[in-house]
């Protein structure tokens, strides 16, 4: 990840020191891979998204900058802020409730000058909007099932018949369990969760406990909204293998191993091909 220097304030002796943040294109690309959901998003929501995505330390999300008299947030008002006032000036991000509101990605046509790759993660990030609305609009076992789906599609267990969906009364927890080789050497238990607002910390612990009761080593827990600090922290701290796939994180998963998706057109991007127009010199 490309980072530049800014220079922060100390608001307890107002010196200013320089900090190393992500560069202003490195947060313009992962504003427009956001999440958005329906209502849209804040800069405040995005900026927590965007400091875990940097992987940012407490020093660089909590160095500040002076405005006039007042000391703000670094991160937040002069990098994630700028680019979301850049973004809705260039067209891309909109905000149907009007000014200080939550943003959206826009869906007009793209302006002069946007490059292919933009134009593709735009396309992309709108796909994974709609598998998330989708998802949300069909019932707890579909979920599960899609779940089982996209993970025998990216390896796991072989075929669909030998992966198994749970999602009974009395499952501990549990919504699936697949193998995590062919030859089923080692299992992994599966929770699915349709989830509004992020998921915190009971549920995850419930998670283990229901795998200490199977004696299995490694879970999965699949979720269409986020996990929230603790929820991760606790994950991370566990005996227990756990790996935690928040919303973008599935539909993403599912767009890369077509899951729920279709190709509808395929264009193919050419260059000059220079060497062609070598002449041999005698």
């Amino acid at each position: 990840m490309s980072r530049k220097a800014k220079m922060a304030v100390d608001p307890t002796t107002g010196q200013a020191y320089s900090i190393e943040l992500p560069d202003s294109e490195a947060v313009r690309q992962e504003i427009l891979k956001l999440d958005y959901p329906p209502d849209g998003i804040t800069i405040k929501e995005a900026t927590q998204k965007l400091a875990e995505k940097f992987r940012l330390s407490d020093e660089e999300i909590k160095a500040q900058t002076k405005r006039g008299t007042r000391y703000l947030g670094f991160f937040h008002y002069e990098v994630v802020g700028t680019e979301f006032k850049r973004l809705l000036k260039e067209g891309k991000l909109e905000q149907p409730e009007g000014k200080g509101k939550p943003y959206v990605l826009s869906r007009k046509e793209p302006p002069s000058g946007e490059s292919i790759e933009e134009i593709y993660q735009r396309i992309r990030a709108k796909l994974a909007e709609d598998l998330l609305q989708q998802i949300k609009a069909n019932s707890p076992a579909f979920f599960e099932k899609l779940v089982i789906d996209l993970l025998v599609k990216m390896g796991y267990g072989g075929s669909r018949e030998d992966a198994q969906n749970v999602g009974r009364s009395g499952d501990g927890g549990i919504d699936g369990i697949i193998n995590e080789d062919r030859l089923g050497l080692d299992v992994i238990y599966v929770q699915a969760k349709r989830w509004v607002g992020s998921i915190g910390e009971p549920p995850i612990r419930d998670f283990v406990g229901a795998l200490d009761g199977e004696g299995v080593q490694k879970g999965i827990f699949i979720t269409t909204s986020d996990f929230n600090p603790a929820a991760k922290d606790f994950a991370e701290r566990s005996s227990k293998r756990i790996i935690l796939i928040n919303g973008q994180q599935l539909a993403q998963l599912m767009i890369e191993h077509n899951v729920g998706v279709s190709t509808v057109e395929t264009h193919e991007i050419k260059r000059v091909d220079s060497d062609y127009f070598i002449e041999d010199v005698e």
